[in-house]
């Protein structure tokens, strides 16, 4: 399927898919980093939910531009772009949810646009560092380099992820332990869908990984969750060794109306068993 896109002001064309009925509540899905717009955690449920499922490549990834040279990816500017193809195809309300490093984008555009935002879940999506320590210090040398030079960020991020590029099963990006390898082992269908996920985001090679660690790293957050008035759900896997359940707690204790979840036995991969709590958002009964 071709990705339909729309044209920024600054001339940027920015990537989205669109599926399910076009008259379904509307769920808005933020990908993880690295990830695409080609991701749907549960396309079986999705379908029946009758849902219109909208996912955006953020700037770099997939069908969608790169920032210009010298910009400074930031969260909010994310944020910006899912509410232009919001605003594109007329959504007034719809769900909004992100995983791992969409879930920033996802409460950003919540705290911007309440208007649209009728809930909001982040899914295994990480606090600040300062706050919740989960940057390996291998990386922090580097991040110190970005931040004397912001200009330059991305593409430095862009050599240094090019020069440690070893090859290698491509899903250990998103794993977070033994329980997620073993939920890519018994589900050949969901690995399918992260190695493709995986694929389309690279195909401009590392620049939109690289922007998405410079946004986060690099530039301040630039939204305040306490201004975030949708219903929040934060959900985490119990065996999620990359981002525990603290990082939900962070969120949790800044946004008025949130709430952790934690998924027994789940990894990072948790974005699977949490889609049914997304769809029964968007479809209440």
């Amino acid at each position: 399927m071709d990705a339909q896109t729309i044209t920024r002001p600054d001339g940027r064309r920015v990537a989205f898919d669109l599926h399910g009925p076009a008259d379904g509540p509307v769920v808005v899905l933020c990908h993880a980093a690295p990830g695409s717009r080609r991701f749907d955690p549960d396309p079986t449920a999705t379908a029946a939910s009758g849902v219109r499922l909208v996912t955006v490549d953020r700037p770099g990834y997939g069908g969608s531009d790169p920032l210009p040279a010298g910009a400074v990816p930031t969260i909010p500017g994310y944020a910006d772009d899912a509410a232009a193809v919001i605003d594109h195809l007329g959504v007034a309300s719809a769900v909004l949810a992100g995983w791992s490093a969409g879930g920033r984008v996802a409460a950003a555009l919540a705290a911007a646009r309440p208007d649209v935002a009728a809930a909001l879940f982040l899914i295994g999506t990480p606090a600040p560092d300062e706050d919740v320590p989960w940057i390996d210090d291998a990386y922090r040398p580097a991040i110190a380099a970005m931040r004397a030079d912001p200009t330059h960020a991305v593409e430095l991020m862009v050599t240094n992820l090019t020069a440690a590029d070893g090859g290698g099963d491509a899903t250990a990006l998103l794993t977070g332990g033994p329980a997620d390898e073993a939920a890519l082992r018994a589900d050949s269908a969901l690995r399918e869908r992260v190695v493709a996920m995986l694929a389309e985001a690279m195909v401009q090679g590392p620049v939109g990984v690289a922007a998405d660690i410079v946004s986060y790293t690099v530039a301040d957050w630039g939204f305040d969750p306490a201004a975030i008035g949708a219903p929040t759900s934060c959900v985490y896997g119990a065996a999620d060794r990359l981002v525990p359940k603290a990082h939900g707690e962070w969120w949790a204790a800044r946004i008025p109306a949130a709430q952790v979840e934690v998924v027994d036995g789940a990894g990072h991969l948790v974005v699977v068993p949490a889609w049914p709590r997304v769809l029964a958002a968007a479809t209440p009964t």
